[in-house]
């Protein structure tokens, strides 16, 4: 674990390619020169890219001491109604498993899936099954993540992640800030207060260590009357959440998360500035 927070982009930036590289083998070296230390690996459009190439990006991230994680396919869904579809979910978390072994990724994030045409009782009891088999199914060391969610009708709220993550310590929350915010209509982190609540939430819930080293999402998302619509850039004066606010819990309590910025073509401009407000913290 690292001693302090680390900052890094969910995918390539367009400033990434402007600066005249084309593949993410180039990724590692770039991010450590621009002042950033994690790599989330996008394979929310499926598990793609060869072994061979894995192996190099992971390769280059150890040389570079960029922390890696992967973000699994977006249509898993953990709590589809459709059981041969839901447990196909199975098989794209093993691939994500597999895809991260070789990138030398600690953990994998997931999302759990939709509520919008059960209870919210019975979407949870089917993501619980689905998470459980996989865990039963899938020996590795490398951690499933389980996201918080943006959207009213999808199933992961901050309750429904942490209540999943209780069936194994295999199992972590990823806390997206401005999903969290988006889903609760905007407003939610305005106060150090509010970020802490979250650390305190997990921390009583999961343990202190899990608390501490959580693996997060941050950006700027506008949302409607049903949750998350676009992912923003930070300069967006108009939709939150704000980060400075916990720039400071993360200092004063002394929180080490890993926090993956998600800004519309700007993640790493983005993941810089955080990084920036956060050592900052430190000077005050």
């Amino acid at each position: 674990m690292s001693d302090r927070a680390l900052f890094g982009p969910g995918g390539n930036s367009e400033s990434f390619y402007a600066a005249g590289n084309k593949s993410t083998k180039q990724a590692p070296k770039w991010l450590y020169e621009i002042g950033l230390d994690a790599y989330e690996y996008q394979c929310g459009n499926g598990v793609t890219g060869s072994d061979a190439n894995f192996i190099e990006v992971g390769n280059k991230a150890k040389e570079y001491g960029i922390a890696m994680s992967l973000h699994a396919p977006y249509f898993i869904s953990l709590s589809g109604v459709e059981t041969e579809k839901r447990l196909k979910s199975i098989d794209y978390i093993r691939k994500s498993v597999h895809a991260a072994e070789l990138l030398g990724a600690d953990r994998i994030v997931i999302h759990t899936g939709s509520a919008s045409k059960i209870t919210r009782a019975e979407a949870l009891a089917l993501a619980s099954d689905t998470i459980s088999r996989a865990l039963e199914e899938i020996e590795t060391d490398v951690k499933f993540g389980l996201e918080t969610m943006g959207k009213i009708n999808q199933l992961g709220t901050l309750d429904e992640v942490i209540e999943l993550c209780k069936i194994s310590p295999r199992l972590i929350p990823v806390v997206d800030f401005g999903h969290l915010n988006a889903r609760d209509l905007g407003n939610v982190f305005v106060t150090e207060d509010d970020y802490k609540r979250v650390f305190d939430k997990i921390g009583s819930s999961l343990g202190d260590e899990v608390a501490k080293n959580l693996h997060c999402h941050f950006s700027k998302i506008e949302f409607t009357g049903g949750g998350e619509k676009k992912h923003l850039t930070f300069t967006d004066t108009v939709y939150g959440p704000e980060f400075s606010p916990l720039a400071k819990v993360l200092y004063e309590n002394n929180l080490t998360p890993r926090i993956i910025c998600e800004s519309a073509g700007t993640m790493a401009e983005d993941a810089l500035e955080m990084k920036k407000m956060y050592i900052g913290a430190f000077d005050v």
